[in-house]
């Protein structure tokens, strides 16, 4: 490839990557971004690039902060490159099911792409392909609870620092004490669990990895502390601890109950870990028996506990006490 050819070739891709306003993307941000996409290019010159471009698209600079920061104008409409009716297809998919899992900033991100999508499906009369979103659609397991709000300031410089490796000084209100606290942190990675997103990472200049729910996080800059790295951290091994399962202890333990045949029928397709066994036929008083090895977490209980009667933990003894407890607490508060 020509370096004509490949200069034009960067281009195209760092006018995909930059988002509309309100929106901005850091030069760094995109210089870590076309690195992914094998430009190696200096900050410096991505800034100079950025300043020639902008005489022929309308792309705006924040410049009251380094490094600046670039959107397109809220108003302009393009798809580079045009798309096409599986990449539309998806995206519109990809819009029902993120919708109740995404903080709402991030959706906005996308909201461009995901209109662009949806106009895309709708100009098309002859493509069957078009019209499947009509019949396909994604709902997530369980209730669907609004997500919070996340600051788009927040959620721009956490992923960044998350991206380029440096530490925050954060003010952050405490759920369970209510009061407000100021910390540096690590990042380390990012989860969004049901309608929440959490920063994963150290405080100050501790090494354990804590997490920190992004809507309480009141105010956010880049530290002049130095960037405390952990290259082992992973987070999917981080999450397979039961981090977020709210966890008793870590070990697991041999679930045995009693269950309806309703719910036998639901283990059986979609087993409950992957050391479990099910009884094929109830016994004379409608019971299956259910032995599975599960973490001895508290989500584990929750989702005990809404099958309701359907039901009976038998082991271990101390969970059939606490959902037992939380039965007569429930009842005592009717009566």
């Amino acid at each position: 490839m020509s370096g004509r050819q490949d200069t034009l070739f960067r281009y195209l891709a760092m006018l995909q990557l930059i988002p509309r306003a309100p929106h901005y993307r850091a030069t760094t941000t995109l210089q870590a971004l076309l690195e992914e996409r094998g430009f190696k290019v200096e900050l410096r010159s991505i800034q100079r690039d950025l300043e020639k471009m902008s005489a022929h698209f309308p792309l705006l600079c924040d410049r009251s902060q380094r490094p600046y920061r670039w959107s397109f104008d809220r108003e302009f409409k393009s798809n580079l490159p045009a798309l096409d009716t599986a990449t539309a297809l998806t995206l519109v998919l990809a819009e029902q099911y993120l919708s109740g899992l995404l903080p709402q900033i991030a959706i906005d991100q996308l909201s461009g792409q995901f209109e662009a999508a949806r106009k895309y499906l709708d100009g098309i009369n002859d493509n069957r392909l078009a019209h499947w979103s009509r019949f396909v659609k994604a709902i997530p397991n369980g209730k669907a609870l609004i997500p919070v709000l996340i600051e788009h300031d927040t959620w721009q410089i956490v992923t960044d620092a998350l991206l380029n490796r440096y530490a925050l000084d954060v003010e952050y209100r405490s759920r369970s004490k209510d009061e407000h606290k100021a910390f540096t942190l690590h990042p380390l990675g990012i989860v969004a669990r049901h309608s929440m997103s959490y920063l994963l990472a150290t405080v100050n200049g501790y090494d354990d990895v804590r997490q920190f729910a992004l809507h309480r996080i009141l105010s956010i800059t880049p530290s002049e502390q130095p960037y405390r790295a952990q290259p082992e951290f992973c987070v999917d091994d981080y999450i397979s601890t039961g981090a977020f399962g709210y966890p008793l202890d870590e070990q697991s333990v041999q679930l045995k109950a009693r269950i309806r045949p309703e719910v036998a029928w639901l283990l059986s397709e979609t087993p409950l870990s992957d050391v479990q066994r099910l009884t094929d036929e109830p016994d004379e008083q409608g019971w299956c028996w259910l032995e599975a090895e599960v973490p001895n977490d508290q989500q584990t209980q929750w989702w005990i506990q809404g099958f309701g009667s359907a039901i009976d933990v038998v082991e271990p003894q101390s969970w059939r006490e606490a959902i037992h407890r939380q039965a007569r607490e429930v009842l005592g508060g009717e009566a």
